[in-house]
């Protein structure tokens, strides 16, 4: 039972949609890292006239390279599968996805992605996974009036945005993810609790989150130590840690884990002490040595993908490869809850579909539940509301692009630092 709240280099480089999808798919999984040419694209401004399918086109900066790489592959799987199930639905619209990297904030990678997306008249673009990154390229974005929908932002720093209701997310803040983790490490017993914390939005508004739980639940967080994105070492953050003897730490990092939580081990924590987030969740069975965070805990959002039905299974379709699945799921709802709001505003433009979002969702109240985009669709086509909820849960936006539900799964490390689900 999940918490209920009321959180390998790519192989998508190229253009897909339409007919060629399956075909692109194909040259992509069988190792082609060629970029193809993107074809004239369509002003999303004009009008269909009756009969006319709309053509939306969307971009993705996400992971492929940086600090959060690892998260690359199954937001890239989740997006390319969304595409290829709307497109096979034949519902009137088609969608072509063009997928560029984001970087991490150590590089420009971003904007240059970004500017390179604008340039090919996208309608929304998809990403970044890191909340810093994404502040680089808002502005850019959505001064373009392009939509930018994330499925993996968790910074509260976005719900307040002036964003002119152009920026979206799957992903719930991570007001929500900090309550759990607070609230679980304080469940777990731990009355002292030291903070090892990404200097970065995430990672010090995640860290606020947890510490305001976990100091409500009773607990004291007696230090909290900040690094920045490009640093080699956290020896003396984990030196001033170890001053304070913690009875628990929080590593809130991206891929810095894999020598952060070895030097935390190295100075006296054991993997039971040590609790991870949706940014570092990832498995370590290559990268440490047996039973190195045995016992360790950490939290992700998102609901258990093996209980998904066949979702897994059609993701390892698109990219056989895949051994993370985090925010796949999150990533395949952005491309579908795009498609239906430019089903329901009639355009493919990022202002008309902006204004469909929350409805579709089922945040404005009164749709009918529906599961699939197929589903959803032929409900649209009928003259009737929807309520989408899809393979990340419920969604229900608010008013500031904002899911108002959020599950947030519990996960504790093997002996072979690999993880499972708790709860």
């Amino acid at each position: 039972m999940g918490v209920f709240i009321t959180a390998s280099r790519s192989r998508f480089r190229t253009v897909l949609g339409g007919a060629g999808l399956l075909a692109a798919s194909a040259l992509v999984l069988a190792g082609c890292a060629a970029e193809s040419e993107a074809p004239e694209p369509a002003d999303p401004s004009t009008p269909t006239t009756p009969g006319e399918d709309l053509s939306l086109r969307v971009g993705t900066i996400l992971p492929q390279s940086g600090a959060l790489a690892f998260l690359g592959p199954p937001e890239e799987a989740g997006v390319a599968l969304a595409v290829q199930e709307v497109n096979a639905a034949n519902a009137g619209i088609t969608v072509e996805a063009i997928f560029r990297d984001s970087g991490d904030t150590t590089t420009d990678i971003a904007t240059v992605s970004v500017t390179d997306l604008l340039s090919q008249d996208v309608s929304a673009i998809i990403g970044a996974a890191s909340s810093a990154v994404s502040l680089t390229v808002i502005d850019q974005i959505i001064g373009a009036g392009v939509i930018q929908f994330s499925p993996a932002n968790t910074s509260p720093t976005f719900t307040d945005y002036p964003d002119n209701g152009l920026y979206w997310r799957t992903a719930p803040s991570d007001l929500l993810q900090g309550e759990v983790l607070g609230n679980l490490i304080a469940e777990d017993g731990a009355q002292s609790l030291g903070l090892l914390v990404l200097n970065d939005a995430y990672g010090t508004g995640l860290a606020e989150a947890t510490r305001a739980a976990f100091e409500a639940a009773g607990g004291t967080v007696v230090a909290e130590e900040l690094f920045n994105e490009g640093d080699a070492s956290v020896d003396a953050q984990v030196s001033a840690l170890s001053a304070e003897a913690p009875e628990a730490i929080a590593v809130i990092t991206f891929d810095q884990a894999t020598f952060a939580l070895p030097a935390l081990v190295n100075a006296g924590f054991s993997g039971e002490q040590l609790y991870l987030v949706d940014g570092n969740l990832a498995d370590y069975s290559e990268a440490f040595e047996e039973g190195l965070i045995e016992g360790a805990k950490g939290t992700l959002p998102g609901l258990d993908i093996e209980t998904l039905g066949d979702f897994q299974d059609r993701l390892l379709e698109v990219d056989p490869n895949l051994t993370e699945f985090s925010y796949a799921a999150e990533s395949y709802d952005a491309v579908v809850l795009l498609a239906l709001a430019a089903l329901a505003a009639g355009s493919t433009d990022g202002a008309a579909m902006a204004g469909e979002l929350q409805a579709v969702s089922g945040g404005s109240g009164g749709g009918e539940k529906c599961f699939s985009f197929a589903e959803c669709a032929e409900i649209l086509a009928g003259g009737g509301a929807i309520d989408y909820d899809g393979p990340s849960g419920p969604i229900t936006f608010d008013e500031n692009g904002d899911p108002t539900e959020a599950t947030i799964g519990i996960y504790q490390y093997n002996a072979d630092n690999t993880f499972s689900r708790i709860n």
